[in-house]
């Protein structure tokens, strides 16, 4: 059989006695701040807060430039589309002003063929009466 003994309460709150004032005794040393373990801890803490605070920065500079980078891309994306429209939009000003141009140009050209065709029967119409007199 094994032999088990079970810590009675006076044992009990003695070893609690003990693990408090060793807590305390490590605590006490933590803020001594005179020593030199210490001193090496906090300095390297604040390295390592510092060199996180740098990255952190540079992130942030990064991103700040990727940014800007994209708002110049969208932004000339946009003159070039801009651009692109009016481009499309001259070419189908020009090309409904030929349009016009050409429509103009028929309806001038029929106006003048009438007018030549009526010029003639007129002529041929008076030379008639001419012989008929």
């Amino acid at each position: 059989m094994s032999s088990f003994r079970d810590p009675g309460l006076d044992e009990r709150r003695s070893a609690a006695e003990l693990a408090r004032k060793a807590a305390l005794e490590k605590f006490r040393a933590a803020q001594n701040v005179d020593d030199p373990a210490a001193i090496a801890r906090r300095n390297e803490r604040a390295a390592i807060v510092q060199a996180r605070k740098e990255r952190e920065e540079k992130r942030a500079a990064e991103k700040k430039a990727e940014m800007e980078r994209l708002a110049a891309e969208a932004a000339e994306k946009a003159r070039a589309e801009e651009a692109a429209r009016l481009e499309a939009e001259a070419a189908k000003v020009a090309e409904e002003n030929a349009r016009k141009a050409s429509r103009a140009d028929q309806v001038a050209r029929l106006l003048a063929d009438e007018a030549e065709r009526k010029a003639k029967r007129d002529a041929k119409y008076a030379a008639r009466k001419a012989r008929a007199r």
